[in-house]
């Protein structure tokens, strides 16, 4: 834990895991890997339906101040896959690295990563990071942004030491 007590949530976007018919591996494989950055105080399996996936990210951001918001699922290009645009909905600015770090190390394992519509931004105070869908390459992508996620989460919260070594 860091000096700064961050606060997740974790949100699964799966129609079949809203209805009780697939277990959430990849929220798991989350809440595994993000321990060392803060606590999970929220955690949630809603349906693909972009309207609630809007309603909860603000709730989550606005009503209860969730520091980090990572969301699993819903982002290639199945009808259903919304998550990119119910994100971009709530954002005051995107953290356009995040998602091309990503992308650009999920290319090296399997070309079909060029096909993630993926997000990650600020709203408030708060980061909001889309991640896959399976576990794996939940895994993958937040290895990749892992390193910074503290020190993005600092200077948004007014930390004012120098970033330079």
């Amino acid at each position: 834990m860091t000096e700064y007590s961050f606060t997740i949530g974790i949100l699964t976007l799966s129609d079949k895991g809203a209805r009780g018919e697939r277990e959430d591996l990849s929220g798991e494989v989350i809440r595994e890997m993000i321990a060392a950055v803060g606590e999970v105080t929220h955690y949630r399996v809603i349906p693909d339906d972009l309207e609630t996936i809007v309603e909860t990210l603000v709730d989550w951001v606005d009503r209860d101040g969730v520091d980090l918001v990572l969301t699993t699922g819903g982002t290639g290009l199945s009808p259903r896959d919304v998550t990119p645009e119910a994100t971009a909905r709530v954002l005051d600015w995107e953290i356009p690295g995040m998602a091309e770090a990503m992308r650009a190390a999920s290319m090296k394992k399997t070309p079909h990563a060029m096909l993630s519509r993926a997000r990650a931004g600020v709203r408030r105070q708060s980061i909001i990071i889309n991640l896959p869908g399976s576990p794996k390459g939940v895994r993958e992508n937040l290895e990749v942004v892992l390193p910074a996620l503290t020190h993005g989460l600092k200077k948004l919260k007014g930390d004012p030491t120098d970033c330079a070594r």
